[in-house]
Formats: C-alpha cells, sequence, structure tokens
C-alpha cells in the first residue's frame, strides 16, 4: 500500500510562517518516495509519508512516531549535532501547529539542523573536490564507529545475505529486457551465489565472532557531509533492522564501492576507495585487525552485493544507464584477480609509503590492495594513535624482529583471503628481504621486491621537513636516518629504484619494473 501526506499538511509545511519565519523566506520542499523533507531556514524538517512497502511499514501515526524516534536515536551515534529532535504536528483551533502541547497530534516530524548542500560528499565528489584526507578521517570514523556498535549475533552469517542476494535477483527481474541482458544479470547472479557457498562458513563465524553489528547500512557518499572541516556520516537506516544489522565489512563495502565505481569515469578519484579502505583498517585495534584481513575474502561479494543493490535502485528510478553500468561494475568486481606481494623497502626518507599509497589502487581487488606499514604496525602493538609517538623501549632490540613477524603474519592472512598486499618497510636486513620473498612463494603468489634510494641530502631534508609537520606514523627523524646509513644492506637482488626525484617519478619508474615483473 502507498500514501502520501494531505494536501493541507503540505501547504502548512512549506509555509515559511509555520516555523515562525519572516513571510519572505524560502522554504524547499524535497520529496523521497518515502519523506518529505522541508528546508526552513536554519532547520530541516523531515515527515514520513503513510506507505508500507515490503521493506517498511509507515502505514499508521504510531508506527511513524516509532519510526520518527529510531530515525533520531539511531543517527545520533554518527551526527548528534545534526539530528535535535523529533516534533509532533498538532491540530488545534487555529489550525495546524508545529511543537506545543495543545491539541491532537496529526502526525510526526524529525528536527534536524540543516547543513549546506555543497558540503555532500557526494557533490563533492562530483565536482572533482573530494579530497583524499577527508575520505581518510571518515573511514577512521567508520572504525570506531564499528567498535562501538552493537553486537547482533540474531542477524547476518551465509543464510541472511543469502536472502539479499535473491532479494536482489527478484528486484531485478521485471527489467530484464528494458534495462538488463538476461546474460549479465545471471551472471552477477550465479557469481554473488558461488561465493556465499565458498564462504559461507566463513560469514557464520564472524557473525558468532561479534562482528554483525547495528551498522548504518546506508554508507554512501550521499549521506556523509563536511561540517567545519570534518565528515560527519547521517541518515543511517531506521526502517528495516534486516538492512542495518551487517557484517561491518558489508556497511564499509558500501563506501568502498560508491569510490571504486566513480573513479572508473573520473581518475582523480583512484586512490579515494584504496585509501578509505587502508585508514579503515589501520584504525583497527590489535583484537581485531586478524579478523577483519581474514574477512577481507568478503570484499568482492560484499563490493559486488552493493553495486548490484544501486543498479536495481537506479533501474527502479528509470536511470537505466546508471542502472547497467554498475551491474557490469558489479560482474567485474565478483571476479578479481590472483593476489600477489609487492614489497618497497628503503632508508627513512625514499618515500616508501608515499609510492605504496600510489601502488596499492592498482594492485587488484575490489579497492585496491593491503597496505601494510611497519610505522603503523608497531603503534597498534603498542596500543597507541598511529600519530602518537612511542617511547625508545618500543624501538628497544628485539622489536623490531616482533613488528616485521606481525607484519608477515597479517601479510599471510591477507594474501590468504585473496587480497592483493604491499608491504611497506625499511627492510634493510637480508633476512627480512628474504622472509617476504619466502612468504609469497609459499603461497605461490607472485613477488615484487623494490628498493628505493636517493642521496643521503634528499633523504635527510625530506626526513627533517616530515619530522617538523608531525603529520605521519613515522617516528624516525634525522639521527635515526644517520643510522641507517652506515648500514651494511647486504646483497640487494630486489629491483632498485632511483626515488630522489618527484613522487610520481619514481611511481612511473616502479609501474615500470611491476610491468615487467606482472
Amino acid at each position: 500500500m502507498t500514501g502520501t501526506a494531505d494536501r493541507a499538511t503540505i501547504d502548512f509545511l512549506s509555509r515559511p510562517e509555520s516555523y515562525g519565519l519572516p513571510p519572505d523566506t524560502p522554504v524547499a520542499h524535497v520529496e523521497t518516495h518515502i519523506s518529505h523533507v522541508f528546508l526552513a531556514g536554519a532547520r530541516a524538517f523531515k515527515l514520513k509519508k503513510p506507505v508500507r512497502f515490503t521493506f517498511l511499514d509507515f502505514s499508521d501515526i504510531e508506527k511513524r512516531r516509532a519510526a520518527c524516534e529510531t530515525e533520531v536515536t539511531l543517527n545520533r551515534r554518527t551526527a548528534p549535532e545534526i539530528y535535535l529532535g523529533v516534533v509532533a504536528l498538532r491540530r488545534t483551533r487555529a489550525g495546524l501547529q508545529l511543537g506545543g502541547a495543545a491539541g491532537a497530534v496529526a502526525d510526526w516530524l524529525v528536527e534536524m539542523r540543516r547543513f549546506k548542500a555543497d558540503g555532500l560528499l557526494a557533490t563533492m565528489a562530483d565536482e572533482g573536490r573530494l579530497p583524499l584526507a577527508l575520505v581518510e578521517r571518515l573511514a577512521a570514523d567508520v572504525a570506531r564507529f564499528h567498535r562501538a556498535a552493537e553486537v547482533r549475533r540474531d542477524a547476518g552469517g551465509g543464510a541472511g545475505f543469502r536472502e539479499i542476494v535473491a532479494g536482489n535477483r527478484a528486484d531485478m527481474e521485471p527489467h530484464i529486457g528494458p534495462v538488463f541482458e538476461a546474460g549479465r544479470v545471471a551472471e552477477v547472479d550465479e557469481a554473488c551465489r558461488a561465493l556465499i557457498e565458498s564462504h559461507h562458513a566463513l560469514m557464520d563465524a564472524r557473525r558468532d565472532a561479534g562482528w554483525v553489528r547495528h551498522c548504518h547500512g546506508d554508507l554512501h557518499l550521499g549521506n556523509v557531509t563536511e561540517i567545519d572541516g570534518r565528515p560527519v556520516i547521517f541518515d543511517c537506516i531506521e526502517f528495516n533492522d534486516r538492512f542495518a544489522r551487517i557484517d561491518v565489512l558489508y556497511d564499509l563495502a558500501f563506501l568502498l564501492m560508491d569510490l571504486r565505481f566513480r573513479a572508473r569515469a573520473d581518475s582523480r578519484l583512484a586512490a579515494h576507495a584504496n585509501r578509505a579502505l587502508n585508514a579503515w583498517l589501520d584504525h583497527l585495534n590489535e583484537a581485531e585487525i586478524a579478523a577483519a584481513l581474514e574477512g577481507l575474502a568478503l570484499l568482492p561479494l560484499f563490493v559486488g552485493t552493493r553495486a548490484v543493490i544501486r543498479a536495481k535502485v537506479a533501474a527502479a528510478q528509470e536511470e537505466d544507464a546508471k542502472a547497467r553500468a554498475h551491474l557490469d561494475f558489479a560482474a567485474t568486481v565478483l571476479k578479481p584477480p590472483p593476489p600477489r606481494l609487492v614489497a618497497v623497502g628503503g632508508l627513512s626518507g625514499t618515500g616508501k609509503s608515499t609510492l605504496a599509497k600510489a601502488l596499492a589502487p592498482s594492485l587488484g581487488g575490489a579497492a585496491g590492495a593491503v597496505h601494510l606499514r611497519t610505522d603503523i604496525i608497531r603503534k597498534r602493538m603498542f596500543g597507541v594513535e598511529t600519530l602518537d609517538r612511542l617511547p625508545d623501549t618500543a624501538y628497544a632490540p628485539g622489536a623490531g624482529d616482533r613488528v616485521y613477524a606481525e607484519m608477515l603474519r597479517q601479510a599471510r592472512i591477507a594474501l590468504e583471503a585473496g587480497q592483493g598486499v604491499l608491504l611497506d618497510a625499511v627492510f634493510a636486513r637480508p633476512e627480512e628481504r628474504q622472509a617476504a620473498a619466502r612468504l609469497a612463494a609459499g603461497l605461490g603468489v607472485s613477488f615484487t621486491g623494490l628498493w628505493l634510494d636517493a642521496a643521503p641530502d634528499v633523504l635527510e631534508a625530506r626526513v627533517a621537513a616530515r619530522e617538523k609537520e608531525g603529520h605521519d606514523p613515522s617516528d624516525a627523524g634525522v639521527e635515526v636516518l644517520r643510522k641507517q646509513l652506515a648500514y651494511d644492506l647486504g646483497e640487494m637482488t630486489w629491483t632498485c629504484v632511483d626515488a630522489s626525484g618527484t613522487p610520481e617519478e619514481t611511481s612511473q619508474r616502479v609501474l615500470s619494473a611491476l610491468d615487467r615483473n606482472a
């Protein structure tokens, strides 16, 4: 059953006087398939339509009130500054009135603080001005949000995901022919089902271990806005718990899909999905990281399924080209290339991490390669934030060996999950370089070792500048570099790359080396 608010209500909420605003104040009215939103001055008011679908029921006033209250409660987890509360629309002797205590309740609205439309990350991406740093901060916030989210062992798992895929297939059925090719729909559906069959036990195990939580459920760029220089996540799923009580990786997958899909048409976004994935991983704690890396085996299925959902929604909205493009993207993501291992070594200041960030997006998979950096691994092992400086004891004899061993352990987990991996460390000792190569050989994946080199004066200038800025996880300063310059590196069997030029020049040299070793 579908319905809409009565005309008198819409007219009342479209007038500035209803909000105590001057008569010449514009009030914008935005209609979606389930709501009316009124933008009035510094506030926004959302009125839910009296509709009932298979996935939601707003058909009576009490259900709409409960949905409004749930929307405010859930969204205050990430956007307390936006969601102000629930307000009654009342019928008084003088007519309709927003708020107050007199009169019978005619309906309920969510009251929000209004924000600028050009701050939406979707708008920023469309206009080519979405900063990579903002996406990294968003991913870090998502990691913290997931950590605090309510665990739901009564949802998710392989059977639950099979229902999602079956629902997608049924929803696409009316659009086969007019929008979608039957063969493409069948191909995507079969690929999803095959991945569920392969990873059913993993999905069940993750549910049982507590990785299915009450998440956002609709985590794409259109539901994130920039406020005071930081990303604010809003408009989570409040109308159907089944859509929000999901694996945390499936929640993240919507953001990754949105970024990766957009990058196909805009090279300025080429690195954004990969940095989102790696920033999310970097902000997990020691108790979370191994399970997250193991769970990356599900990323092709999760990202592909998010693309299918976008495809079916676009088809329902008669955006045929967009629908087909998302379905084609899903078909590609659901068949990832074999994983490979790339290691980048070099003394401090050679630009290892800059290069790794540039290379990781192109190393296959649903969102590129996992970037494992010893600087961040060490911080995680000692329980501090990535930009916090560690005490000297964290660099005592033997500590480095433990960090390298942990890096290789994490690399093994990710590679076994089918995920490409990029190692980022000094790799000054031959045995450290040999251990990386042995890992790849033991798993039967291709390996490329890259050694970056530059003149000492170039390295010292870079390290001094980095140390002064204080925005990098590395604790290595000029004194550490001077000690490194005296190292005996032993026989260097890795591909040596001149890193004395710009990061772009180094990347071009390395990409040529990777092509030769592909």
